[in-house]
């Protein structure tokens, strides 16, 4: 069995390398009738919260199944290792699942990821959705060619905005995708396409030299996080800096850098003013406040698509380039 799964996966390899990677595996839309398991790779969701998650996806003609680790209680995580290990799996696995949505984030899905066995997803992919501790998930994804869906949790569905989750339904339904919004202030203007990789900041920085780690050359970089000390931020992009990721990128797109923190002594430069300092010189389009992230306004992005982002002096836009 283990020498069947090594040359599946070698397949997959060779075919992928032999691409010229300018599209990724993009999994199958979902239609009426499709499941869709709600999981947790990270932090216990204990709460009787799930309801109304259930509902907008029966609004959208789907079905559910809620995952083993819903429930679990482990610590500050939802089971053991192995517990979350194997629920993952098991909705990788099952062909009758369609689409993976990971309930929460938190911390925990790092843990556990050196431990899927990818070789039948691979082959039949589903769609991954989730934000914040998923970018591990999300990131990983990139490095094996399929892309991936960066939206709202099922724990977020209540507080979402009607946009979040017309989004995420788009998105899974297989609809055109385009994001058009008010020009920011700090907006750098250009036009680039290419592919959009990225996801929550700390997560991107801890991964940085791992198997997991994103490849930003030629890419379109979006990067988001939470309560984080501005010191910190700083230290994050200086890292991204170091390791070569914002030199070459085709253009930034910059989501929610929500409730940051400060020390009694002051950083002196707020989080966005940090990330310009840190990119300063790079002749790329850069959109700033774009709707997604730990913010209400969770906009759904397709992880590993090719878009097109445009950056005038009167408004910015994202679209997705269909394959």
């Amino acid at each position: 069995m283990h020498y069947v799964r090594f040359l599946l996966l070698g397949w997959w390899f060779c075919s992928v390398q032999a691409q010229d990677l300018t599209y990724m595996k993009r999994p199958d839309s979902l239609k009426p009738g499709d499941t869709v398991a709600i999981v947790s790779t990270a932090r216990k969701n204990l709460e009787d919260n799930l309801t109304p998650t259930y509902e907008l996806l029966c609004q959208w003609g789907l079905n559910v199944k809620v995952g083993h680790t819903i429930g679990l209680d482990h610590y500050q995580l939802a089971g053991t290792d192995a517990q979350r290990t194997a629920d993952f799996q098991d909705m990788l696995d099952d062909p009758n699942i369609k689409a993976i949505w990971c309930v929460r984030g938190g911390y925990g899905t790092v843990r556990i990821i050196d431990h899927l066995d990818f070789t039948q997803f691979l082959i039949n992919p589903k769609w991954i959705i989730g934000f914040s501790d998923v970018t591990v998930l999300h990131s990983h994804l990139n490095r094996l060619g399929v892309a991936s869906l960066h939206a709202l949790m099922p724990v977020s569905v209540p507080r979402a905005t009607a946009s979040a989750k017309e989004s995420l339904r788009q998105a899974l339904f297989g609809e055109p995708l385009t994001y058009t919004l008010d020009c920011d202030a700090l907006n750098h203007g250009g036009k680039a396409q290419g592919e959009l990789v990225g996801g929550n900041l700390s997560i991107l920085y801890s991964l940085l030299g791992s198997p997991s780690a994103i490849d930003c050359k030629g890419k379109i970089l979006f990067i988001e996080d939470l309560d984080e000390y501005l010191y910190h931020l700083d230290r994050m992009m200086l890292n991204l800096k170091r390791n070569g990721c914002l030199a070459n990128l085709k253009g930034l797109v910059v989501g929610g850098m929500t409730k940051m923190n400060d020390n009694d002594i002051p950083w002196g430069q707020n989080a966005l003013e940090i990330i310009e300092e840190n990119i300063h010189g790079l002749s790329i389009p850069v959109i700033y406040n774009f709707p997604a992230g730990h913010i209400q306004d969770n906009r759904a992005l397709i992880m590993g698509s090719q878009v097109e982002i445009e950056v005038t002096a009167t408004q910015s836009s994202l679209r997705f380039l269909t394959d």
